[in-house]
């Protein structure tokens, strides 16, 4: 069972298409009026627009001539360029076209069965976390009987038309599509999760662990439904478009349509003097102007393989305007790659990606207010919204995506577009439940382009631990609503930080209320002992108070262990002591190392201190080998820390 589906407008297509067939007549929008408003915000279009159907077009309209994916698209005269490769990035992976263009084959014009036909087509897009589905009449605007905006090279297909006017109708008019971007159409028609990257700043064809990397990352996303483009960035206007040495435009989106890791027999890695093949298959949107390089059509690679080779090795090429690569050419001639994961349905039942819907809101009570403005606005910036998501093991890849909430269907009331947004991520304490109020030790692991974007990401691989994230408006004191995605392989279990200390309730008052809040940082514990020279010590921490406790990932092998660990402690009083223990991992019995405990008062020091670790009994227990460098900050205003 699929998520549930929204009506845009609240139209019913089922019940719209056989009112009108039951009273012979074709569907005429009152949503979208065929007028200019429909076209443009506030300007007219010169020359004079003619709405026409497609009956009216060209004889023997269809939706879909052939294949969706053989065939290419043309940007009309006012056509939105980056919707022309969205088009066919879309039609590479048909478990996605069939989505947003759904039952395509009983929204097909029949001519054995022209009163079945009622000018009534219906789309679904993802919209703000919601799939949504639009419905359109077939009216088309035209000047000189031609297409306005997008079409086909099989002048009887209508399917991108329909689609670009149904997409449209959803953001407010044709002047919407202005100023998206190919990754922000590609996530709306399938609901992915896009990550831009730059090839340049990422140095694959000089770090060749990294260029591997980044195929797998690559292979792996393709395989299971993501799609990819990318394109060559021009310096200037005058550059768009302009061919490259090796026949590739500059400013110009290829769509990839196969990758693929290849084997070679002992005949042809002799030939290629290589065992494997890394290879990428790209399409140009326009079908012309393919790459001259290695592994071009007519290129020497080529002929040194027999027919059956190609076959063999899987080396086809399904449409004209598709060439390959090898990937360090790829790499080499390419400056930006957008990654779209195909993220909509649960792994073996594990999710691998986290959402949650939220919002920036204005309140006099500076508690519940939740606009704080970007990390400059210091006084208020922990104001905002906070989501805090745990990392399992280390080294795995996060993509966060911010999203805010288009308002571009406000622009006639004088909304600006976007808001400039962006994130930042703090690494926190291990037991964190509560909001963060001050950053005295936090770490800031990352933090997001701040732009007038739809959309704002960040990728990067975290260590294991707990993690914060907070989405932030530029500047503070603005109302808006956005969408926060994160996705990782292993899952990250996000949710919303929102009390700001532990509640009042008769189990704690029996107990008795927090008094103080200790933050401590743990960052090394060095010298420690090791009883035989070949000895192997794997250290780690525990960290104690009363019941409560942290413990810390093992180090490997070292006597001298870098930790930064971080733990958070609400105590009833300060007696309730700290108490950092070291143990050392082994296979059958864990060995204790020393330890060191911490009254942690609210009028103690808060730099950086190192203690010599001791045995069990309290801070007047013998000394042992070895000692710990840390940071502890207690106060008693619980929403201090």
């Amino acid at each position: 069972m699929g998520p549930p589906l929204k009506l845009f407008k609240n139209q019913k297509y089922q019940e719209l298409k056989q009112e009108c067939i039951k009273d012979s007549k074709l569907f005429c929008d009152p949503t979208f009026l065929p007028e200019n408003d429909s076209l443009f915000y506030n300007r007219l279009l010169p020359g004079k627009v003619v709405w026409k159907r497609p009956q009216d077009i060209c004889d023997d309209p269809r939706l879909i001539v052939g294949n969706i994916s053989n065939h290419r698209l043309i940007q009309g005269r006012l056509g939105h360029k980056p919707i022309i490769s969205a088009f066919s990035c879309l039609a590479v992976q048909e478990s996605h076209w069939t989505k947003t263009i759904p039952n395509h084959k009983e929204q097909e014009w029949d001519p054995r069965k022209p009163d079945k036909y009622a000018g009534i087509f219906r789309f679904r897009f993802w919209h703000f976390g919601e799939w949504t589905e639009v419905v359109i009449d077939d009216l088309l605007p035209t000047i000189n009987g031609d297409l306005v905006f997008s079409f086909s090279t099989s002048m009887n297909e209508f399917w991108n038309a329909l689609l670009e006017k149904a997409y449209a109708k959803l953001l407010g008019c044709y002047e919407a599509l202005d100023g998206l971007t190919i990754t922000d159409i590609i996530v709306d028609f399938t609901g992915t999760l896009a990550e831009t990257v730059d090839m340049q700043k990422g140095r694959y064809t000089e770090l060749v662990e990294e260029k591997y990397k980044l195929f797998g990352e690559l292979y792996k996303t393709f395989t299971k439904g993501g799609l990819i483009c990318c394109s060559i960035e021009s310096p200037n206007q005058e550059e768009q478009e302009v061919e490259t040495d090796w026949g590739l435009l500059k400013g110009h989106t290829y769509t990839m349509t196969d990758i693929c890791k290849i084997r070679l027999g002992e005949r042809l890695v002799e030939v290629f003097s290589a065992e494997k093949l890394y290879m990428v298959r790209l399409r140009n949107p326009l079908g012309r102007q393919e790459w001259s390089g290695p592994w071009s059509e007519i290129s020497e690679e080529w002929q040194q393989l027999t027919a059956a080779d190609r076959k063999n090795l899987g080396l086809i090429m399904s449409d004209d305007g598709e060439f390959w690569m090898s990937l360090e050419d790829f790499c080499r001639n390419f400056h930006k790659l957008n990654v779209c994961r195909n993220v909509n349905n649960p792994i073996f039942g594990r999710k691998e990606l986290e959402s949650v819907l939220g919002c920036w809101t204005v309140d006099d009570d500076p508690l519940m207010n939740r606009s704080g403005g970007c990390y400059n606005n210091r006084d208020t910036f922990l104001q905002n919204p906070q989501y805090i998501f745990t990392v399992p093991e280390d080294g795995h890849k996060v993509i966060m995506s911010l999203q805010q909430k288009d308002l571009r269907t406000y622009r006639r009331m004088g909304r600006p577009d976007n808001y400039i947004i962006g994130f930042e991520l703090f690494k926190v304490e291990m037991n964190r439940k509560f909001r963060l109020h001050h950053l005295y030790i936090q770490e800031r692991a990352g933090t997001s382009t701040y732009i007038d974007t739809r959309t704002v990401f960040l990728s990067k691989y975290l260590k294991k631990g707990n993690y914060v994230l907070v989405p932030t408006m530029f500047q503070h004191g603005r109302t808006s609503e956005f969408l926060l995605r994160i996705f990782s392989e292993v899952p990250v279990q996000l949710r919303e930080l929102t009390l700001d200390m532990p509640k009042m309730s008769c189990w704690n008052l029996a107990r008795g209320y927090p008094k103080v809040v200790t933050q401590i940082t743990v960052h090394s514990a060095e010298g420690l002992e090791k009883k035989y020279a070949n000895e192997t010590v794997n250290p780690y921490l525990v960290i104690k108070c009363g019941k409560e406790e942290v413990r810390s990932p093992v180090q490997k092998n070292t006597v001298h262990a870098i930790f930064d660990t971080q733990a958070i402690f609400y105590r009833r009083t300060t007696d309730i002591p700290i108490i950092v223990q070291v143990w050392n991992s082994r296979k059958f019995c864990d060995q204790f190392l020393g330890q060191v405990t911490l009254d942690a008062d609210p009028s103690d020091c808060r730099d950086l201190k190192s203690l010599y670790l001791r045995k069990k009994g309290g801070p007047t227990a013998k000394v042992k080998q070895g000692h710990i460098s840390f940071k502890v900050i207690s106060s008693d205003d619980l929403t201090e820390l």
